[in-house]
Parts: C-alpha cells; sequence; structure tokens
C-alpha cells in the first residue's frame, strides 16, 4: 500500500520512526488510501496528519485499537481515542501525529484532504 506524503521540512528521527510504524501498522492491517499529511508551518496542533480508510467499522476500531497500542510503546502517554465505540470515525491525537481513521462513505463526507489543501485525484486513491 502507497501512502502520499506531502512534505515541507524534514522530521527528526524520532518522528520519523513513529511515523513509519503508524504507516507500516496501517499497510499490515490492510488500511486503504493512507495519506500522510505535513502540517509543519500550517498548524500547531501537530506536525503530521494521517488520514486512512477501513473497509468497515471492525476494521476501523481494529486498526485503531493497535495504532493506540502502537504509540504507548513510542513513548505517548495518555491517549485517548475518539470515536472507538461507533467506529465510523476514529480520531487518535498522537501528539506530534494526529490520525484520522474512517469508514470510505464518512471520510468521502468530511474530505480532510480538501481542507487541508492536498489534491488526491481518483487515480492516486487506489485502494490496494
Amino acid at each position: 500500500m502507497e501512502s502520499q506524503i506531502t512534505q515541507e521540512q524534514s522530521a527528526t528521527p524520532a518522528q520519523d520512526a513513529v511515523l513509519d510504524a503508524v504507516i507500516s501498522s496501517l499497510n499490515d492491517h490492510l488500511a486503504e488510501d493512507v495519506v500522510v499529511i505535513d502540517l509543519k508551518g500550517k498548524s500547531a496542533i501537530a506536525d503530521y496528519m494521517v488520514i486512512a480508510s477501513g473497509r468497515g467499522s471492525r476494521q476501523v476500531i481494529a486498526m485503531a485499537d493497535h495504532l493506540v497500542r502502537l504509540l504507548k510503546t513510542h513513548g505517548q502517554v495518555g491517549i485517548t481515542p475518539e470515536g472507538m465505540k461507533q467506529g465510523d470515525w476514529v480520531l487518535i491525537d498522537g501528539g506530534d501525529i494526529i490520525i484520522h481513521l474512517f469508514r470510505p462513505e464518512v471520510r468521502e463526507f468530511y474530505n480532510l484532504e480538501k481542507m487541508w489543501g492536498v489534491d488526491i485525484s481518483e487515480n492516486d486513491r487506489s485502494s490496494g
């Protein structure tokens, strides 16, 4: 699974390691349409935003659960994901990395990529 990364400046090695681990985890769990947005210089909330889709609520919840455990192994504390019960849209605040996991219909409705100025054509959003 490929991910699109829009990048303005390089991250620290620790950030790179966490970001790589997040992307690897999403790919291992068959996430679809993984996009990484570099937020440095655009927002103070985080350095990166990762957006991905699962085929259904169960997959979204499973991916989120694994990512929370993964982030904790990388030293993140106090992670409280939002939306785990429903599994339509799960938000995980991983400190320097904000992760949004969606069911495809919900992702299409909110279209966060457009809000952050990422232009993704249908050809770039291939699944698999």
